[in-house]
């Protein structure tokens, strides 16, 4: 459990969907990558919004942004720059002291063809550098 007085919350089949914590005088829902999924709220309130969110989108495609401090880039440094369009492999949050991670790879579309991908290491909660895909990110099958 990423903190002592975050109680975690689970669908039905046990898989975590993420954590509730008490603010103030209510209480706050945070997802399993760290973010706030609620604004201070009641306790019923911020399991709904756990329960609505889900942990289906961790399967999307996600953008992770250049940072020349990354080990295990492969490429020169206009890659660096660029983002690169990865999917979530893992979500280790922090637990008992011991630091989290997210493990993400590079996207390769499915084709089970290519040889193994690059893998790269973030830091758990979700870095700002990781992020959900916008509308006018470029389209990564147009060459």
């Amino acid at each position: 459990m990423p903190r002592p007085d975050w109680t975690p919350h689970r669908r039905d089949d046990r898989e975590l969907l993420g954590w509730i914590h008490p603010d103030g005088d209510g209480w706050v829902a945070v997802d399993v990558l760290g973010r706030s999924a609620s604004g201070r709220t009641e306790w019923l309130d911020a399991e709904a919004a756990l329960e609505e969110r889900g942990i289906a989108w961790l399967a999307d495609s996600w953008i992770l942004e250049g940072d020349e401090g990354d080990e295990g880039d492969e490429g020169d440094e206009d890659d660096e720059s660029r983002p690169l369009r990865v999917r979530i492999l893992e979500v280790t949050p922090d637990d008992d002291g011991v630091p989290g991670r997210i493990v993400v790879k590079v996207d390769d579309f499915g084709d089970v063809t290519r040889p193994p991908v690059q893998q790269i290491v973030l830091d758990w909660p979700i870095p700002e550098r990781l992020r959900q895909p916008l509308p006018t990110d470029p389209d990564p099958r147009v060459i």
